[in-house]
């Protein structure tokens, strides 16, 4: 009861003092929602901030990882180079599809839920529905970004060793990079983005080297030197 009764005091101090001044109707909706109206909707980034920083994440893992798998058991430049750029064209259209199909689903969704929703308020209360095209094409964008990092890095040093030390640098420098910009645009501590995409980005590469060079062993696959 207590509760109640405050919140209805609080309601009626509210109207009071916004009748005695008055403001802006935008700037009375965000006090009526309980947010000031410099306050930043992160909600409204998701759909681009998942499909893009999401995207050059995966680019760089997945491709790295490919490549450094390969490199586990052959130790050619075109191998890895061939290798990667598999992995980024059909990671691109991949990433591209899904992300299509999962955002349709979504504005089918937000449709469905206008239709039936009250029309009058429709105008009003208006907000941009999912856009399919736009988080594929971002996404597909993103992951090619991404993935031409650790490509470009491996794509002209002959020496294996150094070569799998230049694409793993260079894939952790982008991960941390990408992971506080991420952080940064969610309204996070960018330290805890980027130690979490390293982590899970160190464990991706460790996990495909040691299974390629396992089963490499096991296969009796000859790793040349050519090339």
């Amino acid at each position: 009861m207590s509760f109640r009764m405050n919140s209805v005091v609080h309601v009626v101090t509210t109207l009071a003092e916004n009748t005695a001044n008055p403001t802006n109707p935008d700037q009375n909706k965000d006090l009526e929602l309980g947010k000031p109206d410099d306050t930043i909707d992160y909600m409204q980034r998701a759909q681009w901030l998942r499909a893009s920083v999401l995207g050059a994440n995966d680019g760089l893992v997945s491709v790295a990882s490919l490549m450094i798998g390969v490199g586990a058991a052959s130790s050619t430049m075109k191998a890895m180079l061939v290798s990667g750029l598999a992995g980024l064209i059909a990671g691109a259209c991949s990433m591209a599809i899904g992300e299509f199909v999962s955002v349709y689903a979504q504005y089918d969704i937000e449709r469905t839920m206008i239709e039936k929703g009250n029309t009058d308020d429709e105008d009003e209360n208006k907000e941009p529905l999912a856009n399919p095209w736009l988080a594929a094409g971002a996404s597909a964008l993103s992951f090619s970004i991404g993935g031409l990092l650790p490509l470009l890095a491996g794509a002209f040093i002959k020496a294996w060793g150094v070569r799998l030390g230049v694409v793993c640098a260079v894939t952790s420098l982008g991960l941390a990079i990408f992971g506080a910009i991420g952080a940064l645009l969610g309204g996070a501590k960018p330290y805890k983005g980027s130690l979490r995409v390293l982590i899970g980005g160190w464990l991706a590469m460790l996990v495909t080297y040691g299974i390629l060079k396992f089963f490499s062993a096991v296969l009796h696959v000859n790793i040349s030197s050519s090339g």
